[in-house]
């Protein structure tokens, strides 16, 4: 099948930006100021839906030149620090806080397409609260063109921003933006390429549990084919009711003018206040459920079930996810550094963590799925750089699929010397995530990690 694709995008300006070649990247919607590099096309910062503050998004109409001056900028939703900046390189180094952040960015091979390309819908970690879409350490440009996919990030709203903890404001902004983005890239990507029909939701961490309450929300129904869910934390999401009204009295009421010095001030007292509710309290923002888009928490399963025909579903995690923890939290790293018994210690909460939190639930998780009709695969992944006294910790396999040697290269996660090696040593993970993306299954129920790392990806009974 020929696609009526855009021809070769036509270069515009003689300089090259930061960020690849600015060029003119014509499509049926019209013409799309767009940046050239390295055998892909980048769409960026286009405006899938417009909010004011603590208010649900709005369509918009498309314009192909709206974000043209934004074409080598990365928008993040305004943010406070987070804890695991130093450990993952300062991600957001060089990225724009801005609350007008409903944006995705597209990469696609560039060139002319044979046919229609599977589409990969990107949804960052961050615990609800950090990240962005389109964050140099996510740049998809080795997965797009290795694999002949087209890989759409988005950012959304995050924090008290993006989970209102009041009564006054809707709850589930965040899910509500992801629902408009995901409708955008329905109703639009076969214009830059992408095949509608063949959309696969990507995610990690919060990311990952994003996409999974997806599944159950009003509106989202037949915007995902296709699932892979990447360590989420499956196992702290119930029971948070309790933890959600102490975060509500702490925060107060929320004021749609404040500053944002104020919202973070708000925001710090919710998640103090959320201490004391165990692992939860590691993820205190989220999806509310009993709130738009969300049935009840007791409905939620039914839920899964009645909407599980037809997908595919792949669910990972990884052999020592909490190590990560370790390494952000204070009082861990404490514990862990005390002589003889802190490294006992930290192995066993490691384990014991890890197991609660992500493997134990993905397994129930995976067989509800498929109780309802879906195809559900479950792998687990104990990859690491050789070396490293992390393990398979959280995150550590996200620098595989997206092998930004340069914004991964301050990592601590990846040491020794792991950012050096992730072209070659992530070649397999991504070419099975783009396989997953075109058939819905693993070729291999084993994928191994290649030069300078160890272990691998493992297919497991769920």
């Amino acid at each position: 099948m020929t696609q009526t694709d855009p021809t070769t995008p036509e270069r515009t300006e003689p300089e090259a930006s930061g960020l690849g070649t600015p060029v003119a990247f014509p499509t049926p919607l019209g013409v799309f100021p767009a940046l050239a590099d390295d055998g892909v096309v980048r769409i960026r910062n286009v405006r899938y839906a417009t909010a004011a503050r603590f208010a649900p998004p709005s369509p918009v109409e498309l314009d192909p030149t709206e974000s043209a001056h934004l074409r080598s900028v990365r928008i993040a939703c305004p943010q406070p620090p987070s804890p695991s900046e130093q450990l993952l390189g300062r991600p957001l180094r060089g990225t724009t806080p801005d609350e007008d952040c409903l944006r995705l960015s597209i990469t696609r091979p560039e060139g002319e397409l044979d046919e229609p390309l599977p589409v990969m819908v990107w949804v960052h970690g961050g615990s609800h609260v950090s990240g962005a879409g389109d964050l140099a350490g996510y740049d998809p440009a080795a997965l797009v063109r290795e694999q002949r996919v087209i890989v759409v990030a988005v950012t959304s709203r995050l924090g008290l921003l993006g989970y209102p903890t009041d009564g006054a404001h809707p709850a589930n902004l965040g899910l509500l933006d992801l629902i408009a983005a995901f409708r955008w890239v329905r109703e639009h990507v076969a214009a830059f390429g992408g095949d509608p029909d063949l959309v696969t939701a990507f995610g990690q961490s919060s990311g990952a549990d994003a996409i999974a309450h997806l599944l159950a929300a009003d509106g989202a129904e037949g915007l995902i084919r296709r699932v892979i869910l990447q360590s989420a934390p499956l196992g702290i999401r119930t029971g948070r009711r309790e933890m959600q009204e102490r975060m509500r009295d702490a925060a107060g009421p929320l004021d749609p003018v404040a500053s944002l010095d104020d919202l973070f001030a708000a925001q710090a007292r919710a998640k103090a206040a959320a201490a004391g509710s165990g692992l939860r309290s590691s993820m205190p923002f989220g999806p509310r459920y009993g709130r738009a888009p969300l049935p009840a928490e007791a409905d939620m399963e039914d839920r899964w079930r009645e909407r599980a025909a037809g997908l595919d579903v792949l669910l990972t995690w990884n052999h020592d996810e909490t190590s990560f923890f370790f390494e952000v939290d204070p009082k861990l790293a404490a514990l862990a550094a005390r002589p003889v018994v802190g490294r006992l210690a930290r192995g066993l909460i490691v384990r014991r963590t890890t197991d609660v939190v992500y493997r134990r639930d993905a397994r129930r998780f995976a067989r509800l799925l498929a109780d309802g009709g879906a195809n559900v695969q479950v792998a687990g992944f104990d990859g690491h750089p050789e070396g490293g006294a992390l393990g398979s910790a959280h995150a550590i396999e996200v620098g595989l699929l997206f092998p930004a040697t340069d914004a991964w290269a301050d990592s601590a996660l990846l040491a020794p010397d792991g950012a050096r090696t992730l072209v070659e040593a992530g070649a397999a993970l991504r070419a099975a995530w783009a396989g997953f993306a075109r058939e819905g299954r693993l070729a291999s129920p084993t994928v191994p990690t290649g030069h300078g790392w160890t272990g691998g990806l493992r297919s497991v009974t769920p």
